[in-house]
């Protein structure tokens, strides 16, 4: 992989070799490799593909090798199974979860992307993060000068895929795995991401969606469809779109922001990321709202 894949690392400064391969491994030192295993190398990951609940998962193995090229292959892998899948999390989102594993010192990975591909669960059995919250917020690391050597260490991974998760209608949950170590789920699939903020387990038996989401009145349902092909509105545009008075609309506005599923930014409105699952809700079965 490119060096200039990593510009916030500043090799020249760091006193490590500029890049790492097997032929010629840096010395194993306590602030080198203490963190990895004895060869060196992480640990084989497992990617299984959940075609469907109902039948088996294919296994695609990414084989040990030096950590670079071993967090560019399982990202890539893990993002074309995915996209295979019609999934559509970004390849950014999936690396800085894949460079998080660097934390679980690469502790038996697996990857699991369900069907759809919008679903993805990345777990290990490394140390765990006994501060999930904290571990979600900017500037917040327990990444060593070992470790800086591959990844920036600055706390970015998690809160920038939590917020994007946010911000897109989906969600990212943090737990505890089986005996040790962590999960971390990302879903853009509507409903997942409704129950992973809510903090349940999707299961067969959960609540349909509609069940979970506010209940809408004509008019609202009005303003959801404007907003799902505009960036913000206010009273003026939902008066020449759909007709009836400012002082109407400004009260639908303001019951919409009541339920949380927009908020004001000046003097308009724009959906939030609750609005965000509405609106999917309200396309997915969209009928004429007049």
């Amino acid at each position: 992989m490119a060096e200039n894949f990593y510009p916030w690392v500043n090799e020249a400064t760091r006193g490590h070799a500029s890049s790492w391969n097997a032929s010629a491994p840096l010395p194993e030192t306590p602030e080198t490799f203490s963190f990895l295993r004895l060869d060196e190398a992480p640990q084989e990951a497992r990617i299984a593909v959940l075609d469907s609940v109902d039948i088996a998962p294919r296994i695609v193995v990414v084989e040990p090798q030096p950590i670079r090229s071993y967090v560019d292959e399982l990202t890539q892998t893990t993002y074309g199974l995915a996209k295979e899948q019609g999934g559509s999390i970004p390849f950014m989102v999936i690396r800085e979860v894949v460079e998080n594993l660097i934390h679980a010192y690469f502790t038996d990975p697996v990857v699991t992307i369900f069907p759809g591909g919008n679903t993805i669960r990345f777990a290990d059995r490394g140390p765990g993060i006994p501060a999930k919250e904290q571990a979600l917020e900017f500037g917040t690391t327990t990444a060593t000068e070992a470790m800086k050597h591959y990844i920036r260490g600055v706390g970015f991974g998690l809160p920038y895929v939590h917020n994007f998760m946010d911000e897109h209608g989906g969600a990212l949950s943090v737990e505890d795995n089986l005996s040790g170590g962590t999960i971390v789920t990302l879903s853009l699939e509507t409903q997942r991401a409704v129950e992973i903020q809510a903090g349940e387990k999707p299961t067969p038996a959960s609540k349909p969606l509609a069940e979970t989401l506010p209940t809408l009145s004509r008019t609202e349902r009005d303003i959801v469809a404007y907003l799902a092909k505009h960036e913000d509105v206010g009273p003026k545009e939902l008066v020449a779109t759909y007709g009836s008075s400012s002082p109407t609309w400004s009260r639908r506005l303001a019951a919409l922001e009541g339920k949380g599923i927009v908020e004001k930014i000046g003097q308009k409105r724009r959906l939030t990321p609750l609005g965000q699952r509405v609106c999917m809700l309200v396309a997915a079965n969209s009928q004429p709202a007049r």
